[in-house]
């Protein structure tokens, strides 16, 4: 299934993606894609539901994130051996691991807002993991698929000046407004053959940035969801945004960041794509 949320931001509905590629209205079976409706097994009562029945949305709705805000975004740093090559890193040798306000979180066409001040904001195609069921001190990573409710794609983007000149804390750099688009669904684990094996892509005005699959994850999915268990407990409705390949604008040569006016494209095949444009903040 492809779980989807449509209408104005503040106030979306939860819907499906039906299989003739209409948007569904699934408010009948849910009250939102959130905490309460995970931990209550809320896919298991959807798959009953006959998708071709349930009310057509109009064509063009606004699509919000796919889940509602979550307690917390996890983020792992450094998850692609290309990317930390650029970077002049070393690949970690265990996750690295950084928080992301939970505010961050927008549609996968909204508008992308630059800080006032902000010089150096980046982008990062990534794999997006939701949480479906408590995890504590998981045993292993086949337990971990257990506690996946589906993925889906983001784009992490970053203000680099603040992540990395601003006292070397990088949640300063990750946690504007906006800088978390998600979707535009929440793809269930039986719709992918293989997390691991996803080619994702990312243009910025046209122009070709990262180009790249997930089996170039240093650590894959499950290992983070087991590894992330062991130092915090995971609760339904929480995402966790895997890592980026290279290709970022602050390592290319010369660096390269966004512009009011720029427009971002983005997708992972099976997962969707993003069209999102950078305007300023107003204040």
């Amino acid at each position: 299934m492809k779980l989807l949320r449509f209408g104005e931001p503040g106030h979306e509905r939860p819907g499906l993606h039906a299989p003739d590629g209409t948007v569904r209205d699934a408010s009948a079976l849910a009250t939102d894609y959130d905490a309460a409706f995970f931990a209550a097994g809320g896919i298991a009562t959807l798959r009953q539901a006959d998708v071709d029945a349930l009310p057509e949305v109009a064509a063009g709705t606004r699509l919000g994130a796919p889940i509602a805000q979550p307690e917390k975004i996890v983020c792992i740093g450094l998850n692609y051996a290309d990317h930390a090559a650029e970077a002049g890193f070393p690949v970690p040798k265990e996750p690295m691991v950084f928080l992301k306000a939970p505010n961050t979180l927008v549609g996968p066409n909204d508008v992308v807002l630059i800080p006032p001040g902000a010089e150096r904001v980046d982008w990062e195609v990534e794999l997006a993991v939701v949480i479906g069921s408590r995890a504590r001190y998981l045993a292993d990573e086949r337990t971990a698929l257990d506690h996946i409710a589906g993925f889906a794609l983001v784009n992490d983007l970053s203000e680099r000046a603040y992540q990395l000149d601003r006292g070397g804390e990088w949640t300063k750099g990750k946690s504007c407004e906006t800088f978390n688009p998600l979707g535009p669904w929440l793809v269930t684990p039986d719709e992918i053959e293989d997390p691991q094996a996803l080619p994702m892509w990312l243009d910025v005005n046209g122009d070709p940035m990262q180009r790249s699959n997930t089996s170039n994850m240093v650590w894959g999915a499950a290992h983070i969801v087991w590894y992330l268990s062991q130092f915090m407990v995971l609760e339904p409705g929480d995402l966790i945004d895997t890592g980026t390949p290279g290709g970022v604008g602050n390592l290319q040569d010369p660096p390269r960041f966004l512009r009011a006016g720029d427009v971002v494209e983005l997708g992972i095949d099976g997962l969707g794509a993003q069209r999102l444009t950078l305007a300023p903040a107003r204040v």
